[in-house]
């Protein structure tokens, strides 16, 4: 399915709170923030100019958030983002003083912590993200994970020291259970999805993901053309979207919003043009994304700033895993994730359907950017996928391998 904007607040201007939580001024917080953290780096800005060529576009570039603060994933930006910016509110809470990053291990913050407890509901990533910023701050965090959450994926939060609770359902269901336990507990909810009275934490969460265009732009050599970003309930497109309308204003790129076909709950919320929940179907294999509610904050961005939206399959998602672990033409090796390629799927899906390509002004002068916005974070399934093992991309005798 492919979609061109039809909201009436297409274009219009962002909302005042939804500027200020994505400008110029937060981005530079979160940044500072990053600073603090013992294993920030940026992550790499690969550049695939035999697929770029073989796609019809000037060029293509990917940014590549699997090497995130150690998490495999762009997630690792918002949910800790999130658990430091409210230790540090509720801190000065408690001290009566503002208290900055600087002081986030001195002995009266980390008290303060130590009697917060952090919860959300994750199909994997997000929860590592806030079980990694508890354990950094000393919080405690419950992680609340669906039925169909890997054990793997399960693990990688456990380690963290973070108490797992299993939901049955589906990603909404234990979104649902992680607020009203969090609620009745005096928990902290720290969710990357909105609804009606709770927007501010989610707004913190796709605020740290401005990171990632803070340091595309400065990697990349011009800026985009056009840029595909895959969604969920929203926020990771929504913050890349939204900061670039601000960095850019008119002269942004296009924006074209991707979602899994078995889990379109964007695509839909566009098509009827105000939020809706989806039914529940066949699993996606793009579980990272398999969410049926959009974020309420989510939309009321993507509504204004995303140009057109797309939905791709299963199949293209591990054809792009497959691709990006076997280039050609002397592109780089990338390991992708089930949904990391999402992105790519669609330009990909685009850039063969002369109608859409037109649509979207895609031609040889175009400058795409798309977001491997996962790594293997499940290196059994990406194994079965791929047929590589992921510390095996990359390896010169791998090349060609499996399916």
């Amino acid at each position: 399915m492919f979609l061109t904007n039809p909201h009436p607040d297409h274009n219009a201007p962002l909302e005042p709170v939804d500027a200020e939580t994505l400008g110029m001024a937060a981005a530079e917080k979160v940044e500072r923030y990053l600073s603090h953290r013992d294993n920030h780096a940026e992550t790499p800005l690969h550049s695939l100019p035999a697929m770029a060529n073989a796609l019809g576009i000037g060029a293509l570039h990917v940014k590549d958030e699997r090497f995130r603060l150690g998490l495999g994933s762009f997630k690792a930006l918002g949910g800790s983002y999130a658990v430091i910016r409210l230790v540090l509110e509720e801190a000065g809470r408690q001290l009566g003083r503002s208290v900055d990053i600087a002081e986030l291990h001195a002995p009266e913050v980390k008290a303060v912590a130590a009697g917060m407890t952090m919860a959300c509901a994750t199909d994997g990533n997000h929860g590592r993200s806030v079980a990694q910023g508890a354990e950094l701050v000393g919080a405690k965090a419950a992680i609340f994970v669906h039925a169909g959450v890997s054990d793997e994926r399960v693990a990688a939060i456990a380690r963290f020291g973070a108490q797992m609770i299993r939901v049955e359902g589906t990603y909404d269901d234990s979104v649902g259970e992680a607020a009203r336990v969090a609620t009745e507990n005096g928990w902290t909810i720290v969710s990357d999805t909105s609804w009606p009275g709770y927007e501010r934490i989610p707004g913190l969460v796709m605020q740290g993901y401005t990171a990632m265009v803070r340091e595309f732009l400065r990697q990349a050599p011009k800026p985009p053309t056009h840029v595909f970003v895959q969604s969920g309930v929203g926020g990771v497109a929504a913050a890349v979207a939204g900061h670039l309308l601000i960095a850019f204003g008119k002269k942004r790129p296009v924006f074209v919003v991707v979602d899994p076909a078995r889990a379109a709950c964007i695509v839909e919320t566009a098509r009827a043009g105000h939020p809706v929940k989806i039914a529940h179907g066949e699993p996606t294999v793009m579980a990272m994304l398999e969410c049926y509610e959009p974020s309420l904050v989510a939309w009321r961005i993507l509504s204004r700033v995303a140009d057109a939206f797309i939905t791709v399959d299963d199949e293209d998602a591990v054809t792009v895993m497959n691709r990006l672990a076997r280039p050609s033409g002397g592109d780089p090796a990338i390991i992708a994730g089930e949904s990391g390629g999402a992105g790519l799927a669609g330009l990909i899906r685009a850039a063969a359907d002369p109608e859409i390509k037109a649509a979207l002004g895609l031609n040889t002068t175009s400058r795409v950017l798309v977001i491997n916005t996962e790594g293997a974070t499940d290196p059994k399934r990406y194994t079965e996928l791929v047929g590589i093992e992921p510390k095996e991309v990359g390896v010169k005798n791998a090349v060609g391998v499996g399916a």
